[in-house]
């Protein structure tokens, strides 16, 4: 039998964060889950920020755990994370800041103002890029415009893991699939936007150097190496970019197949060889972003199962903590159709009070707010079957093809309501996991980098062989086609 070799996939998502050990024998791959944290904003007099240094110091921490079970056997590590959010480091190498968090209110009113500079259709045009506020271009436009300090100091910017990247190895460069999110890349020249950067009076000369997905960065420094007792680990760069890595561990067999991805925010898309920047894409308010293996990622990033891990806050804040196996149960109990909302809304945007906010929102739209626990998750889980069904027909538009099955993976492919509901009301057969897809992807990509498969087709054949798969078929009924034209009406008078 092979010895068996290990990588550590570091992977951060918006909620929590996981050091994650993959070890390979030459035919499958088993994961092993050795350190999780929690992740989430922390709230200051100046707004809402990432806890940075914290985030760091569990990375070490799961690194030293990784290395006291492993030793030489762990070769090296990958870093994935959430998109859009950066930090900005002076000519020193310096942290300027605690970087933001990306639901800052910071970014209010800065898509206006971002238009008033360059129009949208040329900001689209150059990038590519979906418009959300989020967005790491206008989170810099509103430094701009609240002329702050910080940006006249900048010396580079580093995206979240290209921050971590940079205190492992003390390389400062922004991973292709990492920096597309930001809005201020170009997936046509493969480097950053510097006309739009410019005309948005942001400094251009702070963006660095771009590497391509499944670049070895080098090996962890000696002070990494001595505080977690890890010796000789490389660090690659693995599509640092989390959907990028959760794509890359899609278990497809099949060029004409459409992913979601499942988590917090959901991620419907399909894998494609060159950008597609269109009148008609920029209308459906699709994205082009780097994927791996020279690939586009054409995808619509929406609210995901944010909205039922609001719903569980506030119902914990009252003092009924609730699994998720406890809410699905009661969604399952709950009368369908009870009412619908438009999960992109920007009353969900920012942390509060989600049920309340559900129940305002279908008081506005002339509906009867959902009563209960299980009737509002209903509500949730059923206008996101509905979003997918809305962001699938439009994906097949740009690429007039028909696409099936649609893989299903991420944290949210174990929600089998969920599931079933999607397979219903996109009426394509559904294909679930891997549950860990992006540290899975993350795995892979480290295995490619270092020689260990050949290919990513080689990569998901691996995929396959490891980790069980779930079909649902999707049942015919006219109860998803009347339920999707009330959502169509909803979401055009809204």
């Amino acid at each position: 039998m092979t010895k068996a070799t290990s990588f550590l996939a570091f992977d951060l998502g918006a909620a929590s964060g996981r050091a994650v050990i993959g070890r390979f024998d030459g035919e499958r791959l088993v994961l092993e889950e050795v350190h999780r944290f929690p992740n989430g904003p922390v709230r200051v007099p100046d707004g809402l920020h990432w806890d940075i240094l914290r985030l760091y110091s569990e990375l070490k921490h799961g690194l030293a755990k990784a290395a006291g079970e492993r030793g030489a056997e762990l070769v090296s590590l990958g870093l994935d994370t959430w998109g859009v959010s950066f930090a900005l480091l002076d000519k020193q190498g310096a942290l300027l800041g605690n970087p933001y968090h990306y639901r800052d209110a910071r970014t209010d009113g800065m898509l206006e103002q971002a238009f008033g500079r360059v129009p949208k259709e040329e900001i689209f045009e150059q990038t590519g890029i979906q418009f959300l506020q989020i967005n790491t271009l206008y989170q810099l436009l509103s430094m701009v415009i609240q002329e702050s300090p910080l940006l006249s100091v900048a010396d580079t910017l580093l995206m979240t893991p290209d921050l971590f990247n940079y205190w492992f190895t003390g390389q400062k460069v922004s991973e292709r699939t990492i920096a597309s999110t930001s809005q201020c890349f170009n997936p046509n020249t493969g480097y950053w936007a510097t006309a739009l950067i410019e005309a948005m009076d942001i400094p251009s000369h702070i963006f660095p150097e771009i590497v391509q997905p499944g670049a070895v960065l080098g090996e962890i420094t000696p002070a990494v190496a001595d505080e977690t007792g890890a010796r000789g680990v490389s660090v690659v760069a693995p599509g640092c970019h989390d959907t990028a890595c959760a794509v890359a561990a899609v278990p497809a067999e099949r060029d004409c197949y459409a992913y979601l991805s499942s988590g917090t925010w959901s991620i419907v898309g399909a894998e494609v060889n060159h950008p597609v920047i269109t009148a008609k894409s920029l209308a459906f308010n699709f994205t082009n972003e780097g994927g791996v293996c020279d690939t586009i990622r054409l995808l619509s990033n929406m609210t995901g199962l944010w909205l039922i891990q609001e719903c569980r806050r506030a119902w914990a804040a009252e003092g009924q903590v609730l699994s998720y196996d406890d809410i699905t149960r009661l969604a399952q109990a709950a009368p369908p159709f009870a009412a619908l909302i438009d999960t992109d809304a920007d009353e969900f945007l920012s942390p509060g009070d989600m049920p309340a906010r559900i129940r305002e929102y279908c008081l506005s739209t002339g509906q009867n707010p959902p009563e209960g626990k299980g009737s509002i998750v209903r509500t949730i889980l059923e206008s996101l079957a509905l979003k997918y069904r809305w962001t699938f027909e439009k994906l097949e538009d740009l690429l007039e093809q028909r696409l099936e099955p649609l893989h299903i993976v991420g944290g949210g492919s174990q929600n089998e309501l969920l599931n079933q509901f999607t397979a219903d009301a996109v009426g394509r057969p559904v294909l679930t996991g891997p549950v860990e897809a992006t540290a899975t992807g993350n795995v892979l990509m480290q295995m490619l980098a270092l020689g260990h498969i050949a290919s990513l087709e080689e990569g998901r054949d691996v995929v396959r062989r490891s980790f069980e798969m779930r079909s649902y078929v999707p049942h015919k009924s006219s109860v998803w086609d009347d339920a999707y034209g009330k959502y169509l009406n909803l979401i055009e008078t809204a």
